[in-house]
């Protein structure tokens, strides 16, 4: 398998102090991928700026002005959203990092993983917030569609929802948007009932999660929710916001997932790609704040992407509140996909 991952040292000049998003998170994680060798198994791609006309695909000019702005005097977007003087260049960095991974999978590698910073899916067009500057999903996804991958599928498994990159394609059905994440939670977006508008009325599929929902649970709405309604879209890629903050050991969050399971919904995209876009597979890292579990489940996401993981018997079903989920999941998109 032909796997890379982009990364840059000018990552870690977003300078956000003892919040929770910083520096730290990709230090650790390159620590892993280094200490376990696998580093030397994958492509290094190296990001590119985006430019403001890109940025523009999702953001107003008034927004990218106040980033510049806010940036440029060190002042926060908002109490949770902090800037440094090279917070705006490195978010134009991180945009620049997806769009340079959909770039290498059109090109022929089979997978790539973003590992970027700031992360991105709470950025609404009009506003940053939730320590997010720019939408790096979002903007990668229009960038695709600008070099002909009409149809695009958003698998968004970090813990909180994207209420950005929803807004952004609410009204597209060109994009299919799939989250799975903790409710109620942060931002406080993600309903059943919110499906999409006008044409792209069924193209945002929510399943919101009660807290302390476990990995036999995500296997469970991916098998019976994701796949289906994936394979009826048929995406020219899937780019993944890769939020690793359901860990049951990140405290930001109150899931209890465990590295194998992002290594099963990991697997279940990829064949996803594999069988429909030609393994067009981008991730690009969101959420995960609590560093050991952080770097073990990137470790683990990337031994899959390489093909190297050996997955051992299934354990556990699915919990009774998480079936009922699916069941209202399921009965509320019934006009737009069958499961």
């Amino acid at each position: 398998m032909k796997v890379g991952f982009v990364y840059h040292a000018d990552f870690l000049t977003h300078d956000t102090g003892s919040h929770p998003e910083n520096a730290g998170r990709l230090v650790d994680i390159m620590d892993g991928l280094e200490k376990t060798g696998l580093i030397d198994s994958l492509i290094r791609i190296e990001p590119i700026l985006a430019n403001i006309e890109q940025i523009r695909y999702i953001h107003s000019s008034d927004h990218i002005q106040m980033v510049k702005d806010f940036s440029s005097i060190g002042m926060p977007l908002d109490p949770d959203t902090p800037t440094s003087e090279h917070s705006f260049k490195t978010a134009l960095l991180a945009a620049g990092g997806v769009i340079a991974a959909v770039d290498a999978v059109i090109g022929g590698l089979d997978s790539v993983f973003a590992l970027v910073r700031p992360p991105g899916h709470h950025a609404e067009p009009d506003r940053g917030m939730g320590f997010c500057l720019f939408n790096n999903v979002a903007i990668a996804a229009r960038y695709a569609q600008v070099k002909g991958l009409e149809k695009v599928l958003i698998v968004d498994w970090d813990v909180h929802h994207g209420n950005g990159t929803q807004k952004a394609f609410y009204e597209d059905d060109s994009v299919l948007y799939f989250s799975i994440h903790q409710h109620p939670h942060f931002p406080g977006t993600g309903r059943i009932n919110e499906v999409g508008a006008g044409k792209g009325e069924g193209f945002t599929i929510n399943v919101p999660l009660p807290q302390g929902a476990e990995d036999a649970d995500y296997k469970y709405i991916f098998d019976q929710v994701l796949i289906p309604a994936a394979r009826q879209f048929k995406p020219d890629i899937i780019l993944v916001s890769a939020g690793q903050d359901g860990h049951k050991n990140d405290l930001l969050s109150g899931m209890n997932l465990t590295s194998k399971g992002f290594s099963q919904m990991t697997q279940a995209v990829k064949s996803l790609s594999a069988e429909m876009c030609d393994g067009k597979l981008v991730l690009a890292l969101e959420g995960g704040y609590d560093y050991n579990a952080l770097a073990e489940s990137i470790v683990t996401i990337f031994t899959v992407l390489l093909g190297e993981a050996e997955f051992g018997p299934e354990t556990g079903i699915a919990s009774g509140s998480t079936v009922q989920i699916v069941e209202q999941v399921k009965k509320t998109h019934r006009d737009f996909w069958v499961f």
